[in-house]
C-alpha cells in the first residue's frame, strides 16, 4: 500500500484519538494515521499530577484559547486552556474521573443518540476501565483509575464532615453502584503519576507495526470528492501532505477544533463560509452551534489548620516538595488539588443531583490570562458547579486561516433556568460555609463574602466571578437529522460519507460532571461502531 494511503485517519491525538487509534489498529487489519498539532507527551510537569499548574498556560502544550466577551458574565473574556500535545487535554487537565450520572446518557439517547443510553454506556466504561483501590482492582482495562483518597491532605476531612453536616451521603466510589453524594475523588493516576490516554491506549497500540503516529502538524482541511471524505491535508513545519483515506476521517481535535476544521472544509453554515470565501461542499447550519460548558463559582477561606499551602506557598516549600516528588513519587505532587467532589441535590424537592461541588485544601488565583499564583496563608476553596446548564453557544471561524483561533462564544446564563441555577449554587455554598465542621476551620471569609447576599448580589456574583472549569461539549452532536445536529447515532457527519466526529462536541448535551471519562468511553464505543460498519 502506498505510504500516503491509509484505512482510517484520525485527526487529534488527544482522550478520543488515542482511544480510537488503539481500537481501529488493535487488529492489524487496518492502517491507520493519526495526526497531532501539538508535540510530545514526554514533559516532566505533564507527568507529575500536581504539574498542571505548570502547564495550564504553557503555549508548548497548550492552545491557550480565550472566549468572546461573554453578555452573561458581566462581558468577561474567559480564558479556555485546551491540550495541545499528544494525549490532548489528558495531558494537562486535573485527572478527575468522574462517569456522569446514569441520567445524562438516557437524555442522550432521548435526544436522538440511538443506543447510548446508560445500560450501554456503562458496558463501555467497564471494558476500558481498571478501578484500584484498598478493595482489590476491579475491570482489567488499560484506562487506570486510581483511589488516592487514603494519601490526600488531612484537611479533606473537613469537607467530609461538612458534607454529612448538609445531609449529604458519602460514596466510596461514584464510579460504582452509587449516583450521587460526596466523594474522595478518584483519578488518572498509576504509581504517583499522570496516566493520560496516551499513557493508557496510544504508547501500547504504537508497538504495532499498522499505526503511524505525525505530531506537530497542523491538519488545515479535509478533503472531499463530491460528498464524501477522501483524506486530509495537514502542514508540518513548511511542508505541506496530502494523505487518503480507503475508508474513513474521523476528526477527534476537540469541541473546539472539530468544528472549526469542518468549517475549514466547506461543511457548515453556509453563510458562515460565504463570509470567509470558503467553498460550499455542504450547507450544515448545526455545526459549531449548541456549545455547552460548565460553570463554577469559587468562594475562597482563611484556615486555621494546616492546608497545602503551608507546604506549596513558598518557594522553599515547593522545592522540598519537588525534592520529595523525585525521591519517592510521593507527597503533595503526587496528588491532583481537587480532592473531594461529588453530586448532590440543590433542593430537597429535586429528583436527581443538580450541582457537582468541589472543595480543594489550598488556596490559588488564577487570572485572566490563565496565570496561577498560591496564597502563602493556609486557606481553602469550596465550589459550586451546576450540573446540566441549558445556555448554548457556538464556536465559528475567524478566518479561512487555519492559524486563526475561531470564535468561542460560551453565551453563558442566557435562560432563566441557568440563573436560578446559579443562585441555587450560590445558596448551596452558603450552606456548606456555615457548617459547623467549616466554621471550625474558618478563620476568614475572604471578599466577596457569600453568606451576606441576597439573591440578586448573589446572580451579581455569579456573573462577575464564576468561570469555566474547561467542559466545552456539543459543537457537533449527535441528534435525529440536520436540523438539530451534525452527527447521527453512528457519529457520522450528516450528508458526507466516509466522515465523523468522535470527541466531546459530538454529545448531545453536556454530562453532569467531569468530560474526560465519557470522551473516552465515546470512543470506545464509536470504535466498534465503525468496526461494525467495516465489516
Amino acid at each position: 500500500m502506498p505510504l500516503d494511503i491509509f484505512d482510517y485517519i484520525i485527526v487529534g491525538a488527544g482522550s478520543a484519538g488515542c482511544v480510537l487509534a488503539d481500537r481501529l489498529s488493535a487488529s492489524g487489519r487496518h492502517k491507520v494515521l493519526l495526526i497531532e498539532a501539538g508535540g510530545s507527551d514526554r514533559r516532566f510537569w505533564i507527568k507529575v499530577p500536581l504539574g498542571y499548574g505548570k502547564t495550564f498556560n504553557d503555549a508548548r502544550v497548550n492552545w491557550r484559547y480565550m472566549a468572546q466577551p461573554d453578555p452573561g458574565l458581566n462581558g468577561r473574556r474567559a480564558y479556555w486552556p485546551r491540550g495541545r500535545v499528544v494525549g490532548g487535554s489528558s495531558s494537562i487537565n486535573a485527572m478527575a474521573y468522574l462517569r456522569g450520572l446514569p441520567q445524562d446518557f438516557d437524555d442522550w439517547e432521548r435526544a436522538g443518540a440511538n443506543g447510548w443510553n446508560w445500560d450501554n454506556v456503562r458496558r463501555t466504561y467497564e471494558e476500558i476501565e481498571t478501578q484500584t483501590g484498598p478493595e482489590g482492582d476491579i475491570g482489567n482495562g488499560p484506562l487506570v483509575v486510581s483511589d488516592v483518597g487514603t494519601r490526600m491532605h488531612p484537611f479533606s476531612e473537613h469537607f467530609l464532615s461538612a458534607a454529612r453536616q448538609m445531609g449529604w451521603a458519602i460514596s466510596p466510589n461514584l464510579n460504582g453502584s452509587d449516583a450521587e453524594g460526596m466523594t474522595r475523588l478518584r483519578g488518572t493516576l498509576r504509581a504517583g503519576r499522570r496516566w493520560s490516554a496516551a499513557d493508557a491506549f496510544l504508547r501500547p497500540a504504537l508497538k504495532r507495526g499498522n499505526l503511524r503516529l505525525v505530531s506537530a502538524a497542523l491538519v488545515e482541511r479535509v478533503l472531499l470528492e463530491g460528498a464524501r471524505a477522501t483524506g486530509v491535508r495537514y502542514r508540518q513545519g513548511g511542508a505541506i501532505t496530502t494523505v487518503h483515506a480507503r475508508r474513513e476521517v474521523i476528526l477527534s481535535a476537540g469541541a473546539i477544533n472539530s468544528p472549526q476544521l469542518l468549517q475549514l472544509s466547506g461543511i457548515g453554515p453556509a453563510h458562515l463560509l460565504k463570509q470567509h470565501g470558503i467553498k460550499i461542499v455542504h450547507d450544515l447550519q448545526q455545526v459549531g452551534q449548541g456549545l455547552q460548558d460548565h460553570l463554577g463559582l469559587s468562594h475562597y477561606y482563611r484556615a486555621n489548620a494546616e492546608t497545602l499551602n503551608n507546604r506549596l506557598g513558598s518557594w522553599r516549600g515547593q522545592m522540598v516538595a519537588g525534592l520529595q516528588y523525585l525521591l519517592t513519587r510521593k507527597g503533595p505532587l503526587s496528588l491532583p488539588v481537587n480532592q473531594i467532589s461529588g453530586f448532590v441535590r440543590s433542593h430537597e424537592s429535586i429528583p436527581t443531583a443538580d450541582m457537582q461541588i468541589y472543595c480543594n485544601p489550598m488556596s490559588y488565583v488564577t487570572d485572566t490570562l490563565g496565570n496561577t499564583g498560591i496564597d502563602p496563608e493556609p486557606g481553602f476553596l469550596l465550589c459550586a458547579q451546576p450540573c446540566r446548564p441549558t445556555s448554548r453557544g457556538h464556536i465559528r471561524i475567524a478566518s479561512a486561516n487555519p492559524d486563526t483561533a475561531p470564535e468561542i462564544q460560551p453565551n453563558s446564563l442566557a435562560t432563566e433556568a441557568d440563573r436560578q441555577l446559579a443562585v441555587r449554587a450560590s445558596h448551596i455554598l452558603r450552606s456548606l460555609a456555615q457548617t459547623p465542621a467549616i466554621r471550625a476551620v474558618t478563620q476568614d471569609r475572604l471578599t466577596p463574602d457569600i453568606v451576606s447576599m441576597s439573591d440578586e448580589e448573589m446572580l451579581e456574583n455569579f456573573r462577575s466571578r464564576a468561570s469555566t472549569v474547561f467542559h466545552p461539549t456539543c459543537t457537533c452532536r449527535m441528534g435525529t437529522d440536520p436540523s438539530n445536529s451534525v452527527l447521527d447515532s453512528s457519529l457520522r457527519v450528516h450528508g458526507i460519507t466516509g466522515l465523523r466526529v468522535a470527541d466531546a462536541s459530538a454529545f448531545p448535551n453536556i454530562t453532569s460532571g467531569n468530560t474526560n471519562a465519557p470522551v473516552m468511553m465515546l470512543a470506545a464505543r464509536g470504535a466498534a461502531l465503525i468496526l461494525e460498519d467495516t465489516k
